[in-house]
């Protein structure tokens, strides 16, 4: 994760948009966040995989500048005394590499939905061009966001539950249960476009990147057991992964899109030697703090015992929900604060946090883990 915080952000930043077109639900999400805390103004954008499309998603959101493809808007904006700053790339995960690849090598900053990629090997590529690039790169793992993940990591790194031991984190979603005729699911059910990964690449790189975050751990080895449970389906919707981390803390992970009853619940359990925390996606401005041998206690956004780290991402006074919405907007913010560092060459302070290419890499590595371990019937393999 790169660090780092800006007061005081002046001048909005001109932000372009790739895929997120109008029936595209997490085009949506991110144009939302990009406006909440009004560091952004959206101006132009390759908006559909087809001309046609990507005009029609323009002229509704009212773009002055609307591209056929991202490679000819990433050309013609770089060559622009007003052209865009930052591109937001929101499409199917098969598109991340070449998109990001033509901002990245014109110098312009790239904010781009998880996972990284689609496969490892484009991982590795992207890797390489961010690091050859000028420009930073920003990836949305928009839960390390949300002001209780943020308290969460901060007493970890205090060492309020000391060592680490034992990491649960579990994804159970049901939309995938039957089979599905919507755009969602077309393209998230197909390994062309969304990878070899199905509920793992979708949703379980949420959850093991959850878990790095707020432990600071990273997983060495795994054994992941896939299954795809409905009939004719090309990716896993189910996954129970054992993890071993570094410094012999032990882990589970399981993610499901085939888990009735549940709609986004992800929650994470981390305990240490000398205590535990417990937090919740659906309940978020809760965190749950058990010293060993004391009261479990209930840690609220802006209530007592809710620190800094908690306080610099919330918005609002407590006992009002914060969430998805905001946590995307954390991101953003997050990265407008960089991003207008870079402009002015002002050092960037300490405290700011958003996730980089280097943990996407990590993300598809530990979907291609996944994958390797469970075609040799759950073996352990190295990450």
């Amino acid at each position: 994760m790169v660090t780092g915080r800006n007061e005081n952000l002046t001048g909005r930043i001109r932000l372009g948009m790739v895929g997120g077109g109008n029936d595209a639900f997490i085009g949506g999400v991110h144009r939302i966040a990009s406006r909440i805390d009004d560091q952004y103004e959206l101006v132009a954008g390759a908006l559909s995989s087809t001309p046609e499309k990507s005009r029609a998603s323009g002229e509704a959101l009212g773009l002055p500048r609307i591209y056929d493809d991202f490679k000819q808007m990433a050309i013609r904006e770089a060559r622009r005394k007003d052209g865009i700053e930052a591109v937001s790339i929101v499409t199917p995960n098969h598109v991340h590499y070449e998109a990001a690849r033509e901002f990245l090598k014109r110098g312009i900053h790239v904010i781009c939905d998880k996972p990284l990629t689609s496969t490892l090997g484009d991982a590795k590529k992207l890797v390489k061009a961010a690091e050859a690039s000028d420009a930073l790169f920003i990836l949305t793992h928009n839960y390390t966001g949300y002001p209780m993940v943020r308290q969460a990591k901060a007493m970890v790194e205090a060492g309020d539950i000391g060592k680490i031991r034992v990491v649960q984190v579990e994804y159970p979603q049901d939309w995938l249960t039957i089979e599905q005729d919507f755009k969602q699911a077309e393209w998230r059910t197909d390994p062309t476009r969304s990878g070899a990964g199905g509920s793992t690449g979708d949703i379980g790189t949420h959850a093991y990147n959850l878990a790095c975050f707020i432990t600071g751990l990273e997983a060495e080895e795994l054994a992941a057991d896939l299954e795809a449970f409905v009939p004719g389906r090309q990716v896993d919707d189910n996954a129970h992964v054992m993890l071993r981390f570094n410094g012999g803390a032990k882990g589970m992970l399981w993610s499901s899109q085939v888990a009735p009853g549940n709609e986004n619940a992800l929650r994470i359990r981390v305990y240490g030697e000398k205590g535990g925390l417990e937090w919740a996606q659906e309940d978020p401005n809760y965190l749950w703090f058990t010293p060993f041998g004391e009261p479990k206690r209930l840690i609220t956004r802006g209530g007592a015992g809710s620190g800094e780290a908690a306080a610099r991402v919330s918005r609002i006074p407590p006992g009002h929900p914060e969430g998805y919405l905001e946590g995307f907007a954390n991101i953003y913010t997050e990265a407008a604060r960089a991003i207008l560092a870079k402009r002015t060459g002002a050092a960037v302070d300490a405290d700011v946090v958003y996730p980089t290419v280097a943990d996407g890499l990590k993300g598809v590595t530990f979907v291609d883990a996944c994958v390797r371990s469970s075609k040799r019937n759950a073996a352990w393999v190295k990450l």
